[in-house]
């Protein structure tokens, strides 16, 4: 297929499609998006509705092997976007007209579809330990924010180490609070690493693999209130290079809001990821008290 652009109307269609796609399946970071310049917003959203289609590129497919097929579809179709190709994918044209216009960096791109690829292809296996799940989360979450700081011109090493931080707890915050909706699909629990389910006696073996017990109860919370505190801990140190991080990175941040407030309900259930509170409104809390904690951090210009 030979270099063509895609009209101005398609683009903007394009990029109407990715903010829908982001508002719809990705709410709370749709209203920290918001909060960013308007230059950068057009490259955020096309990342962030990026993020969306792989992420959900296994849980929208009726079968694994289709799903796995759509996430190296993006493999491809990353490589054909930056040989400058027409894909016929509104998501693909926004990312293409974006990386046309910015700097956007390819291996973080790929270092994301890549990460997703592996861990559809685990099958059920469990992550054999936190850093394979803290790496999981920096390479599916944290290269976003590393994105749309790039596509923000911002070159800051404190605010490229606070993204990474950022990334990091939000990325596993987000996996336990999915562990009931992957409980329900596939009748087990995936996101927790090996080390930490042997630990709590959560382990059970059959056919010669390993899987967590369902009805584990006050165990299972214990196991989820230790990767949350790794995620509390990347939190803190991301708080603790807020001094050096410039003022223009700050709204790139702001998803740590969300990260916290998710933190907060999950200690207010004590942990039990199958409290449906955790489910209610967003991240657990009112729509309201959640827009007026994230306009409240963006006016103070913190994350």
């Amino acid at each position: 297929m030979c270099a063509v652009s895609a009209s101005g109307k398609t683009i903007r269609a394009a990029f109407s499609h990715c903010v829908q796609q982001v508002r719809t399946y990705d709410y709370h970071h749709y209203l920290c998006l918001l909060h960013l310049p308007p230059s950068m917003r057009k490259a955020a959203f096309a990342l962030r509705a990026f993020n969306v289609e792989t992420a959900r590129a296994m849980d929208v497919a009726s079968d694994p092997k289709i799903g796995l097929m759509r996430l190296l579809w993006w493999q491809e179709a990353i490589d054909k976007i930056f040989m400058k190709k027409l894909i016929e994918h509104p998501t693909a044209q926004a990312l293409s007209a974006v990386i046309s216009e910015q700097k956007i960096s390819k291996s973080w791109l790929k270092r994301s579809v890549e990460a997703r690829i592996n861990d559809a292809s685990r099958e059920h296996a469990l992550p054999g330990t936190i850093e394979d799940l803290e790496r999981y989360a920096e390479d599916t979450v944290s290269t976003i924010l590393y994105m749309i700081l790039q596509a923000g011109g911002i070159q800051s090493t404190a605010a490229d180490h606070a993204a990474s931080h950022v990334g990091k707890a939000s990325g596993l915050l987000l996996l336990l609070k999915s562990l009931p909706y992957h409980a329900s699909r596939g009748g087990r629990i995936s996101y927790i690493p090996a080390d930490i389910a042997a630990k709590h006696g959560l382990l059970v073996t059959g056919n010669g693999q390993s899987e967590i017990q369902m009805e584990s109860g006050e165990r299972l919370s214990d196991a989820v209130f230790e990767i949350a505190s790794v995620a509390n801990a990347h939190m803190e140190k991301a708080r603790e290079l807020a001094p050096k991080v410039p003022v223009d990175a700050v709204s790139v941040l702001l998803p740590s809001v969300p990260a916290q407030v998710l933190l907060d309900s999950l200690r207010r259930c004590q942990f039990n990821v199958f409290d449906s509170r955790l489910a209610q409104g967003i991240l657990g809390v009112s729509p309201l008290w959640f827009q007026l904690k994230l306009k409240w951090h963006a006016w103070r210009n913190k994350y």
